[in-house]
């Protein structure tokens, strides 16, 4: 990944703000250093999630005899698309503060060397790149949404499974793994770009959800013309060089069928879980019941099965019209059963609603713009389970040491 362009460094500041008739603030009523630096503690960085102090981005704090207050604010990097953000934010919390008559923010740009510190920091003192969900004490589910063949739908239901499970109060990450038809982006509805700290990317966040994808890293709609060495590369930097933090669900919306990307996820996070997405249409099923199947080869567990447009609501009757026939979902769900020899699940179907199509064109999940229709009640419950599975004891250390003693 290329450094990203930076642009003119400046400082931003907020006139003080005054109450009152009073031009001087008595002593005993002038902000201490701790009170104002408690209300910094609040402020959390818009990319990374974490207190700003905790981070190491406060600079400075001066406080005067009249009350008003100098905040120095060190920016990970310069020209960071969200210091206004971080501004306001600074501001609104230390005009709080009791004694407070004013506030003045100014900003500044870490040095190389702080922002080596805040990386290691965050990657918990490794410098070493590695992908954080496949390490034997992770607690994040990970699910790999995939299908057999295009238009099925599976960029949709990876998108409001996402954001019915951030809705519902979890930590949520989506890595858009379609690096030839990505589509993630427009349908979580961001144009966001990442942020580069030293060799780390900040995700931007849609509707409670971080994502990441290459479409954030291409000019306009170019197409991305790679080779398999190429996308297993890219995959590697979205699982291991992005800034994920403490999530409880990754998703990752694969391309259709069995390629490059499918196998590198199963190289990279052995540990990820795949949910099928099909059709009732039985060509469509039985393609997806082969992109299933690959589970038998890369020692992954099939969560589920989830049918899409499993039927038209009458719009005059509510009877329902079978656009694409019926049953695909149970058949891929019965075969991937006999192939794998463990239980696969239908997880539930989702009937054909305009809503969900408009939602994604729009940038608005169904399950948040709408959640109560026939689309966002069946996702959510769907997203229910998904979101409330226990990650069991597969992969964990358990710290305990073997014995002789019998």
């Amino acid at each position: 990944m290329g450094q990203w362009p930076t642009a003119a460094f400046g400082v931003v500041t907020r006139a003080p703000y005054h109450f009152g008739m009073a031009t001087e603030t008595p002593a005993e009523t002038v902000p201490t250093d701790d009170a104002v630096r408690a209300a910094l503690a609040t402020v959390n960085d818009p990319e990374i999630h974490r207190p700003i102090t905790d981070l190491g981005m406060v600079k400075s704090v001066d406080i005067a005899d009249d009350g008003a207050v100098a905040v120095g604010i060190y920016l990970t990097v310069s020209g960071c698309p969200l210091r206004e953000t971080i501004t306001s934010n600074v501001t609104t919390a230390v005009e709080q503060v009791a004694g407070v008559t004013g506030v003045t923010v100014e900003l500044d740009v870490m040095s190389d060397e702080q922002r080596r510190e805040l990386r290691d920091s965050l990657r918990g003192g490794k410098a070493e790149r590695e992908v954080p969900f496949a390490q034997p004490g992770s607690l994040t589910r990970v699910y790999c949404v995939a299908s057999g063949k295009g238009g099925v739908g599976k960029s949709s239901v990876t998108v409001n499974i996402a954001a019915a499970m951030a809705a519902d109060g979890l930590k949520v990450g989506v890595v858009d793994a379609d690096i030839y038809g990505h589509s993630v982006p427009r349908m979580l509805g961001t144009d966001a770009r990442p942020t580069q700290v030293e060799d780390m990317i900040m995700p931007p966040s849609a509707n409670g959800v971080k994502v990441i994808s290459i479409g954030m890293f291409t000019p306009g709609n170019a197409p991305v013309v790679w080779r398999g060495p190429m996308l297993h590369r890219a995959l590697n930097q979205f699982l291991a060089d992005v800034y994920w933090g403490d999530l409880d669900v990754l998703l990752l919306d694969l391309p259709p069928g069995t390629g490059d990307i499918a196998i590198s996820v199963a190289q990279l996070v052995p540990n990820a879980e795949i949910l099928v997405v099909t059709t009732p249409q039985q060509a469509a099923a039985e393609v997806a019941e082969r992109a299933g199947a690959i589970a038998v080869q890369t020692h992954q567990k099939i969560v589920g099965v989830i049918e899409n447009m499993s039927g038209l609501p009458c719009p005059h009757c509510d009877e329902m019209v079978d656009v694409f026939g019926t049953g695909g979902g149970q058949n891929v769900a019965e075969g991937l059963t006999r192939t794998t020899g463990t239980q696969v699940p239908v997880l539930g179907s989702i009937p054909i609603d305009v809503r969900l199509r408009e939602g994604g064109d729009e940038g608005k999940p169904v399950v948040l713009s709408d959640p109560d229709s026939t689309a966002g009640s069946a996702i959510r419950a769907m997203a229910g389970k998904l979101g409330g599975r226990e990650r069991g004891l597969s992969g964990m250390s358990l710290g305990l040491t073997p014995s002789n003693k019998f």
